[in-house]
């Protein structure tokens, strides 16, 4: 331990990494890591969907044991490491594939998240107009299924082929949308049939994707200097807007039902495997874990930090402004019910669907719309920023490193970085870049993360072994262990991560987007994106076994 400890200690003084200035910086750099656009968009629903207020016995359940030891154990090995994602496997160097992997999963699908960040700010620059353009059907994007929401004499409700009216009955038998869904589509996507069509640039969306690259790399420009400060905004400003949007929700008439909607409890769910399964899902991939965010952030920490505080406090703090998200978006929704007279359960939907047509319709039927706009995208971009930035990061200082002699070029490395993913995100601007976009999402971002942090909890709790690691952890912190920590580690979070990674793969069989099914060849290529990290695992193994030195298994 002596011999490792002082070899890794000896990485941080000769290249000079740096530290962060205060604990703040850590701690708001991994709240706005782990509190992303998923805290909105997914989780109200899901809790809904889910059982209400049930949805939290086992959300905080796998929250206790799965998500939290994830994350102190994370926390750990990057803050006794003092080294990225690649290099902290030196203590299991066989392993160190895992490293790769991790960058390979980051640079996969930073490339496309980034166009998601972009959304946003296309709205954005479209909310300082006269009149919102997604407010009615009168734009020439819009087409002749484009029907507006009818108030409540005129109660309309929308399904994905029909138009039923509540006072007249039936009265046609054609495919319907409305002007949000029309726009986010049809002006900010300019989305084509299939995934077979990618067709050309979408020339608008292409520049709010620079826009958003360049902002990035402003943030990660000189490492942990620049993105400990830009955090103190990123990281905290989002949680002004969503407490101003409660305020503003609260206030509205129907809020109440909404809200009802949303919490009130289905204890019945509670007897279902999928309930079980999406509160899993949503805690590993909400937290963030195995994408090496949290790794290398905490290996800017004093080596000397008591980290086992910082890994509960985020975890609870990122469980929180998901339950309090869900009251901002369904204070609106139950708004958007009364105006319209339609259930919440119709107007309520989850993912891209919520952030950029469910909401933004119901902005619309406010006073003042376009402050509320603003406001909301605003929101929405900086939860995405301070997470992207955080991934990137974590890429550069683990290539850097691997390899020192780099550190001297950070901010060629980092413009490196950020202009060949930018490169590859033009493939998702593109008039089929949704349907590309869903794809990676579905195959590259999921399970090969969870293979990743199940090789982790592996070789922690068996390879290197717990005991070794809370001898670690005790030598660093200067504090005992409790018996709670390395039974987690060794036993309770590896067979809910085997849990998470079967009911991943057995309630997501299909992939479908805006009611297109995917053909076979992009399942092939899905399943590519997902083998081309973990690949890195046995290939690594192999050169290793190949070429076997002493200490290559355990150091």
């Amino acid at each position: 331990m002596d011999r490792r400890r002082s070899s890794v200690r000896s990485i941080k003084g000769d290249f000079k990494r740096g530290n962060w200035a205060n604990k703040t910086e850590f701690l708001l750099s991994c709240m706005g890591y782990a509190i992303g656009i998923g805290n909105v968009w997914r989780f109200p629903y899901l809790c809904y969907r889910n059982g209400g207020g049930a949805f939290l016995v086992p959300y905080l359940l796998m929250l206790f044991l799965c998500g939290v030891p994830l994350f102190f154990m994370e926390t750990t090995l990057g803050q006794f490491a003092g080294t990225g994602c690649i290099t902290m496997f030196k203590i299991a160097p066989l392993f160190k594939g895992a490293g790769y992997a991790i960058v390979a999963v980051n640079i996969i699908c930073t490339t496309y998240y980034n166009v998601i960040i972009a959304y946003p700010l296309l709205f954005l620059a479209n909310c300082f107009r006269w009149k919102l353009p997604w407010i009615d059907c009168e734009n020439s994007w819009n087409t002749d299924n484009c029907l507006p929401l009818s108030g409540r004499d005129t109660t309309r409700i929308y399904t994905n082929s029909t138009i039923l009216d509540l006072n007249n009955n039936f009265t046609s038998e054609r495919r319907t949308k409305t002007p949000a869904d029309e726009f986010f589509h049809n002006r900010i996507l300019n989305i084509s049939e299939s995934i077979e069509d990618v067709g050309s640039i979408v020339w608008p969306l292409f520049f709010c994707d620079v826009v958003a690259w360049v902002v990035v790399y402003l943030c990660i420009m000189n490492g942990v200097k620049s993105v400990g400060k830009v955090v103190y905004f990123t990281a905290t400003f989002p949680f002004v807007i969503l407490f101003v949007l409660l305020i503003r929700g609260i206030t509205l008439p129907g809020a109440w039902d909404g809200i009802f909607f949303y919490i009130y409890p289905q204890w019945h769910q509670l007897t279902n495997l999928k309930v079980w399964a999406d509160a899993a899902v949503q805690i590993f991939f909400s937290l963030g874990p195995g994408w090496g965010g949290i790794v290398n952030m905490a290996s800017y920490n004093e080596f000397r930090n008591n980290n086992k505080g910082d890994s509960i406090l985020v975890p609870i703090l990122n469980c929180g402004t998901s339950i309090f998200a869900g009251f901002v978006v369904f204070s609106v929704l139950g708004f958007m019910s009364y105006k319209t007279g339609l259930p919440v359960s119709t107007v309520a939907t989850g993912g891209p669907g919520l952030a950029f047509v469910t909401y933004p319709e119901a902005i619309t039927m406010l006073p003042w719309p376009h402050v509320w706009a603003v406001l909301f995208f605003i929101m929405l971009f900086l939860l995405g920023l301070d997470s992207c930035f955080v991934q990137i990061e974590a890429i550069i200082s683990s290539v850097i490193d691997e390899y020192p002699f780099l550190m001297k070029r950070k901010q060629l490395v980092a413009f490196a970085s950020c202009f060949i993913m930018f490169l590859g995100s033009i493939l998702f601007v593109t008039n089929g870049g949704m349907y590309l976009l869903q794809l990676f999402d579905w195959y590259a971002a999921s399970i090969s993360v969870i293979l990743i942090c199940l090789v982790e909890v592996f070789i922690v709790g068996w390879t290197y072994g717990t005991d070794n690691f809370v001898r670690d952890l005790e030598f660093m912190t200067q504090e005992k262990v409790h018996w709670w920590w390395p039974l987690c580690w060794k036993f309770v979070t590896p067979i809910i991560l085997t849990f998470i990674f079967m009911t991943s793969i057995a309630f997501n069989t299909t992939i479908t987007y805006h009611g297109f099914l995917y053909p076979d060849w992009s399942i092939v290529l899905g399943w590519s994106s997902c083998a081309a990290s973990m690949l890195c695992i046995p290939l690594y193994m192999g050169y290793k076994l190949l070429y076997f030195e002493e200490g290559d298994f355990v150091e």
